[in-house]
């Protein structure tokens, strides 16, 4: 198990748990970070923040400081 942070580009993972304060984590799972999720790591902007990931058929970029809330298992 790794934070999504640490994923590199063209990888692919599996949500296994969201973590973090009650706003923040209520809000990944609103965005579709949810146990179980498929998430492909489409690119990296130029100095690696943010992330553009495709998860459940839409794409989605995400900070790395949010990424850290995300723990995953690597596919």
């Amino acid at each position: 198990m790794v934070k999504l942070s640490e994923i590199g580009v063209k990888e692919k993972c599996k949500v296994v748990k969201v973590v973090g304060s009650k706003s923040i984590k209520k809000r990944l799972l609103e965005m579709g970070f949810v146990r179980g999720t498929d998430i492909y790591v489409e690119k990296l902007a130029p100095l690696g923040d943010p992330m553009e990931l495709v998860l459940k058929g839409y794409h989605v970029s995400l900070r790395r400081e949010e990424a850290n809330d995300v723990y995953v298992a690597k596919a």
